[in-house]
């Protein structure tokens, strides 16, 4: 029995419809401004990434757990996707590319894709039952403000030494 349905199917094209929506702004950033490129983005990851649900669901046949790698990969992406587009799209705006700012306003970044990671990993990819949201969100705040902090702490000190290899301020945020 294959362990993936056509909702799995529906769910990773809409999840790569939505990282490819992200992804935008980073693309914009580095300086991609090819206008039919930008908007095939979202259709062309919506393609690929129930393809990589599929991928999980055949290798499942002989290791189960290969159901729930594939989901919570596309999972992982999306949310790598709303951080980087959402810290570009911040520093696009304000101009702020380094250091203990940048470090400031990738805050919301992370905390929206944080937020996001928890609500597709428990009602999708894990489809955990039992405990509602609301009695999750103590444990899920403690967590994210760690991960947060953690997390904005080595933006802001990474980006206030020297760029990697000389790349620019655009490519390396």
């Amino acid at each position: 029995m294959n362990p993936i349905t056509k909702r799995d199917y529906a769910i990773g094209a809409l999840v790569g419809f939505l990282t490819g929506v992200f992804a935008i702004p980073v693309l914009v950033n580095i300086g991609v401004d090819n206008k039919v490129l930008l908007a095939v983005v979202p259709l062309a990851v919506s393609v690929v990434f129930p393809v990589g649900v599929w991928l999980g669901g055949f290798l499942a046949r002989w290791m189960p757990f290969f159901a729930q790698l594939g989901k919570f990969a596309a999972v992982g992406f999306l949310n790598t996707a709303i951080d980087f587009g959402i810290l570009n799209l911040l520093s696009g705006a304000t101009g702020i590319t380094a250091g203990f700012y940048l470090g400031g306003i990738n805050v919301p970044a992370v905390a929206v894709a944080l937020t996001n990671s928890y609500f597709w990993n428990k009602y999708w990819v894990f489809k955990a039952g039992g405990q509602t949201a609301v009695s999750d969100l103590p444990k899920f705040i403690i967590v994210s403000v760690g991960a947060i902090l953690v997390n904005s702490g080595i933006v802001a000190i990474a980006t206030g030494f020297s760029a990697p290899g000389g790349l620019g301020p655009e490519l390396w945020l």
